[in-house]
């Protein structure tokens, strides 16, 4: 399957060595009523895409949270599934994972087999992603989900090995995630490591809590960092953590001030 214009504009961020803000909203943790809000959050602060999904998803409110926020706004709606049962045609794009740094086959191609049809069918730009999980400080519930240890936060070899395999096997992105409420973020040396040998775009995720944070992420070459449970503290930090993006991207091209 062919991928899209969503996909290309990940591919246009690596090219020009540049990072993107993507918000991640749990329907779990935010209900429909207060989709509009973010929207406007989000608007105002141009996040370029909004991520949908978590481990459970025990509400299953997803479609109606993904209609109530494009009723709000033209930013990309991108799947970020826990299950293949997570499907919703309302959005845009599918990150269809596989877990990398896994052994649990379930996870690599068994769930992408059942999945399949549904997934095939739903109309949504496919974007395979190489999903890494690294160690966060504290277990998460994708890691307890997934029941996959993750890669050691000190190894930033295994997890450039990891991503070179999953880029060699066509993977269109790799994700490396510390994971939802993670303690100790992914370090900008990690990112630079695997960042500086990947053709595709490289997404990073899990404990970013600061602008400067941000900051030292995008500047680490990530090409697209992804906020979760800080916004759900914090709506206003989605502003904060938009100017460091944009702080970082003018640093890489030399703007000054």
């Amino acid at each position: 399957m062919t991928t899209g214009a969503i996909y290309k504009s990940l591919q246009a961020l690596k090219a020009a060595n540049r990072s993107g803000l993507a918000v991640l909203a749990d329907p779990d943790k935010i209900d429909p009523d207060g989709m509009p809000r973010l929207a406007e959050l989000c608007n105002e602060s141009e996040v370029g895409y909004l991520l949908v999904g978590g481990s459970l998803l025990m509400a299953h409110r997803m479609e109606e949270c993904i209609r109530v926020f494009k009723a709000h706004s033209n930013i990309p709606v991108i799947l970020f599934p826990g299950s293949p049962a997570q499907v919703a045609r309302e959005a845009d794009a599918l990150l269809y994972l596989s877990l990398l740094s896994g052994r649990n086959a379930e996870l690599l191609i068994g769930q992408h087999v059942v999945s399949a049809p549904l997934v095939r069918a739903s109309g949504l730009e496919i974007i395979s992603t190489g999903y890494i999980l690294i160690d966060g400080g504290v277990p998460t519930t994708v890691s307890y989900i997934s029941n996959s240890t993750p890669i050691p936060a000190d190894k930033p070899d295994i997890a450039l090995c990891t991503a070179w395999a999953g880029e060699m096997q066509g993977k269109h992105v790799i994700y490396l995630d510390a994971g939802s409420g993670a303690r100790t973020p992914i370090s900008a040396d990690m990112v630079r490591m695997v960042s500086s040998q990947l053709i595709v775009p490289l997404l990073v995720g899990g404990g970013i809590r600061t602008a400067e944070k941000m900051y030292e992420t995008c500047m680490a070459g990530a090409n697209l960092v992804i906020i979760g449970t800080a916004f759900e503290k914090d709506p206003m930090l989605i502003a904060e953590m938009s100017a460091a993006v944009r702080a970082a991207n003018d640093r890489q091209a030399g703007v000054k001030y």
